[in-house]
């Protein structure tokens, strides 16, 4: 392990808005915090915006930045790009976004019943080779998940270079007839000019120079309808 990476580690162990609970806080436990984070962590009752696998945080950053009136949240469980994110949104004076370091897998942990309003997925490991894909994010064992703490009206963003993991995702939508808000398979042609869709992570201004094309697609889900996968038949 780089020096760099265990400084980093260290650095943000001392970050009041970074929280790194341990496995048996949060493993069949509900957080200390979860339905009470606008009110015992933020002191407002902002929207709440969750951006999961942030890697260094750059939506949040950026959005929080746009949006003083609402309260971000980015969850990941790499330390080490966390602490970009964290590092930036203090240089920045940013009193309303918080990292939450835990595998995605916890957010049930964390979140009560319709306590969040928005989530953004961006650029998220497609999983391509998990059949029944029960580790995509956008997929329905996440997406039952997030249902249980997004508001009847919160909105789910999925932003991607995977084509496979687009096309997964719309069946999904699909078969289970959620609004559809927006959908692109080509992002920068569709809606070029959006600021907040032209934020860039790391990863996609990766995927942009190596001449890919990013996706969009953002849809809501009904909280009190469980997700069928597209393989439901098959189980």
């Amino acid at each position: 392990m780089g020096k760099n990476k265990l400084e980093k580690w260290s650095a943000i162990n001392d970050y009041s808005h970074v929280l790194q609970p341990p496995l048996e806080e949060i493993f069949d436990k509900d957080f200390y915090l979860k339905g009470r984070w606008k009110q015992d962590f933020f002191k407002n009752d902002h929207p709440l915006v969750l951006e999961l696998g942030c890697g260094k945080g750059e939506y949040s950053v950026t959005l929080a930045k746009k949006y003083p009136g609402k309260n971000f949240i980015g969850i990941d469980i790499k330390g080490a790009r966390i602490w970009k994110g964290a590092t930036d949104s203090i240089n920045c004076n940013l009193p309303n976004i918080a990292f939450i370091r835990s595998r995605i897998e916890f957010i049930g942990s964390f979140f009560g019943s319709e306590e969040v309003d928005e989530i953004w997925i961006t650029f998220p490991d497609p999983q391509i080779k998990t059949r029944r894909a029960k580790k995509r994010l956008a997929g329905p064992v996440f997406l039952n998940q997030y249902r249980k703490f997004i508001k009847p009206a919160g909105i789910i963003h999925l932003k991607t270079d995977s084509i496979e993991l687009f096309e997964y995702t719309s069946r999904i939508i699909g078969i289970n007839s959620l609004e559809v808000l927006h959908s692109s398979r080509d992002l920068y042609s569709w809606s070029p000019d959006n600021e907040i869709l032209g934020i860039r992570t790391h990863y996609e201004q990766i995927f942009l120079d190596q001449g890919k094309k990013i996706t969009y697609t953002a849809f809501r889900i009904n909280p009190a309808q469980k997700i069928r996968d597209i393989y439901h038949d098959n189980e």
